[in-house]
């Protein structure tokens, strides 16, 4: 899963970058509104962390902002205003969530996924093609019950996979997804990862990611 966080405290920045990243999202940062707000319009995310108070443009004129592009992204905001009337604002123009700082990583952690289980229902339930199964709650995958262990990467690239089982996914939409914006697009990274799951997930003979050239790439149990 792919973040935003738009936050001008380079010690928050830093320090919530490190936490996200161990859990396996892919992380964007942007330390203004303005450049937040340009990021979350030209990509796809499935979370926005953002400060209130920011230079150029608010955590709140963002929301305003994405909702009126109709975009339905979850957003989180963070700010030292903690009155119940900034709450209820928020809340009111599109805001999914609210955490007064100073806050516990903790907390906040439990927030990002919750939030994250609210759009998809997938979220909480357990993914299945074949005999594979990933829970991404549990960050476990199994296959004829025997846990496989994959990098946070490979995971959440194999969860992408199989939330589109059945459809062929260009480079740029996996990139887009799975990577963050630092991400060179021209290395040979996603092919690398695709590798290493092919090796960790199939059965010799019982191919289940499968290569369309010029196009990407697909799972199925059957080509």
């Amino acid at each position: 899963m792919r973040l935003l966080l738009i936050e001008d405290d380079k010690d928050i920045i830093h320090l919530l970058s490190i936490a996200l990243k161990s859990l396996g999202y892919a992380v964007d940062k942007a330390e203004d509104g303005e450049k937040g707000l340009n990021l979350a319009l030209s990509n796809h995310y499935d979370l926005i962390i953002s400060d209130y108070n920011l230079p150029l443009l608010s955590g709140r004129e963002i929301i305003k902002i994405i909702r009126q592009e109709k975009q339905e992204t979850p957003v989180l905001i963070l700010s030292i205003r903690s009155e119940i009337n900034d709450r209820v604002d928020l809340l009111s123009i599109g805001a999914d969530d609210y955490l007064a700082k100073p806050f516990a990583l903790s907390e906040l952690l439990a927030r990002i996924k919750a939030i994250l289980r609210r759009p998809r229902n997938l979220r909480n339930k357990t993914l299945v093609i074949g005999d594979l199964e990933l829970q991404p709650d549990r960050f476990l995958v199994t296959k004829n019950g025997k846990r496989i262990s994959l990098a946070s990467r490979e995971f959440a690239l194999l969860e992408y996979l199989i939330e589109n089982k059945g459809e062929i996914l260009s480079r740029q939409e996996i990139m887009n997804h799975v990577w963050d914006e630092n991400a060179d697009p021209f290395s040979n990274t996603i092919e690398v990862h695709i590798m290493n799951l092919r090796k960790k997930i199939e059965t010799p003979g019982q191919p289940m990611i499968f290569t369309y050239s010029n196009r990407g790439y697909k799972i199925d149990i059957e080509r």
